[in-house]
């Protein structure tokens, strides 16, 4: 891979080309761009014309995927923002979805993923993707569920978890939220939390958090999935019968997890500072806290596949994009960055 240079390689798919993607792209990797080597993958002419309307200082080159599957990625100084030309079908409008463009969209994101896989073209140390519009994909004839889904299929990768991350501000705990189930109804979850899930759940975060974090010995406090942690069965049995037993046996293989714990109760200060990371078994139980803390600057992270991914925590903004450059902000994206640069130079360390 190519961290062995000063600054890791990443790639940046810029999403739904009509939503406010190519915009906190192109911002976020100009404005980091003496930190991390980031790589657009777009179509080169829309973001040559978008960056110049952002700010005529910005310098972008264009590479076609021929020279780059031939040649590899040339190396540019950081005053120059490479962009792998993935040409779109249709004319972009922004704010106004066109199905035409869906399969250009997701060609940028198979190209990632070509570059990033160990054992596969080496280009890039960590994929940061933009929001897309998973309905555009949909209608250009893909059935696509979304960002995760495709890439735990790509990779042959049978379970993911996944991670929101943030700071809340200055001396506050860093925030790492990982859920055991993510997009289900309710009434679903305390069927789909067995021993054998939330097992996999936890050996998948213990092991990025050390791998791919880089932290020796992580620690990981678990929620309950009942009010008052289930209080002693009278809520619900789920704790005694299935998470209690659990992390007895990863507390026995060398994993530090820690709990239940009553939700409405873990996420204190007092807690948090010697914690990792906290796994809530839903997604409406560990994401309102986060997000209330960290929105705008808060990071989606994948955990368990063969490559580092990281994303923003926001939608495509369609609204935002119809009125123009310059209402987007680009600190989720900035973020992202950052914790991607952050995880391909610990993996490297590791």
């Amino acid at each position: 891979m190519s961290t062995a240079g000063a600054r890791p390689t990443l790639a940046l798919t810029v999403g739904e080309p009509a939503g406010i993607g190519p915009e906190i792209s192109i911002r976020a990797a100009w404005a980091l761009r003496r930190e991390a080597r980031c790589v657009l993958l777009g179509d080169a002419a829309f973001l040559a014309l978008t960056a110049s309307l952002i700010d005529p200082d910005i310098r972008l080159s264009a590479i076609s995927t021929l020279a780059l599957r031939h040649s590899g990625l040339p190396h540019f100084g950081a005053d120059v923002i490479p962009v792998i030309d993935v040409p779109l079908a249709a004319h972009v409008t922004p704010g106004q979805l066109d199905a035409a463009n869906g399969l250009s969209v997701l060609a940028t994101l198979d190209l990632a993923i070509e570059g990033a896989r160990a054992g596969g073209r080496g280009w890039f140390d960590a994929i940061v993707t933009a929001p897309l519009q998973k309905s555009t994909i949909n209608d250009a004839g893909v059935a696509f569920s979304g960002h995760t889904e495709y890439l735990a299929e790509k990779t042959g990768t049978p379970k993911v978890v996944m991670m929101l991350a943030g700071s809340p501000g200055a001396g506050q705990p860093y925030l790492r939220v990982a859920l055991a189930t993510t997009h289900l109804p309710l009434k679903d979850v305390p069927a789909a939390i067995t021993r054998e899930s939330l097992t996999q759940v936890l050996d998948i975060l213990h092991a990025d958090l050390r791998d791919k974090f880089g932290i020796a010995v992580p620690r990981i406090l678990v929620t309950g999935l009942n009010p008052h942690a289930g209080e002693n069965g009278y809520l619900g049995r789920e704790e005694i019968d299935v998470i209690t037993p659990t992390l007895e046996d990863a507390r026995a293989r060398g994993i530090d997890a820690r709990g239940p714990y009553p939700a409405d109760t873990l996420f204190q200060p007092k807690y948090l500072q010697d914690a990792d990371a906290v796994l809530a078994m839903y997604h409406d139980q560990g994401l309102p806290v986060l997000k209330h803390a960290t929105f705008g600057r808060g990071v989606n992270i994948t955990l368990g596949l063969p490559l580092i991914r990281t994303s923003v925590d926001h939608g495509t903004a369609l609204d935002l994009a119809a009125r123009g450059l310059g209402q987007a902000d680009c600190g989720s994206m900035e973020e992202a960055i950052r914790v991607a640069l952050a995880m391909a130079r610990a993996r490297v360390r590791a």
